[in-house]
């Protein structure tokens, strides 16, 4: 998820190392924070692959920026993973959420509709947290306050995300 997000926000423009970790905790920071452990080695990965450049610009201070840039590899590569992404990416709310910060840079709504239906389709099948003898259980089900609250809440939740999937995938039709 993270070479995604660096991809994402690097296709919108340059960025220095500390801009695009800043870009990158506002999006998701909150629920998975990015160390430098995690997000410098990524970069080094992605220049490997040919899928980012740097250069060097001076900076504010007396430090040398490292300026990162999108290749046309790196730009492929992201319109790729945005085509096709992984069962985790659809199913995972939190993953689902950065990949729709990054879905408007697929320039085909038909491509952008198929990975909303793919999310609707998901989303559709019944699920909980809880199961009793093999099935879910629901919220008017759920013995104490706490998991009635959680259940609850993820049905709130998922169903104001089906209503705008619909909402959207009708907007995305010619």
């Amino acid at each position: 998820m993270l070479e995604l997000t660096i991809l994402g926000f690097l296709y919108e423009e340059p960025l220095h190392g500390y801009e695009l970790k800043e870009r990158i905790k506002s999006l998701s920071g909150h629920v998975r924070p990015v160390s430098d452990g995690a997000l410098y080695p990524a970069i080094n990965r992605l220049v490997q692959a040919g899928m980012l450049e740097q250069r060097t610009e001076p900076g504010a201070g007396a430090a040398p920026r490292r300026i990162l840039s999108l290749t046309e590899a790196g730009r492929t590569g992201l319109l790729d993973r945005l085509r096709e992404p992984k069962d985790v990416e659809i199913t995972d709310g939190q993953r689902f959420f950065t990949l729709l910060a990054f879905l408007r840079h697929l320039p085909d709504p038909h491509e952008q509709a198929a990975v909303l239906r793919r999310r609707q389709a998901f989303l559709e099948t019944p699920a909980s947290f809880f199961y009793r003898d093999g099935r879910p259980v629901r919220a008017e089900e759920a013995g104490d306050l706490f998991r009635q609250g959680m259940l609850r809440i993820a049905r709130a939740t998922g169903d104001e995300e089906k209503r705008w999937l619909s909402e959207a995938i009708a907007q995305l039709r010619p």
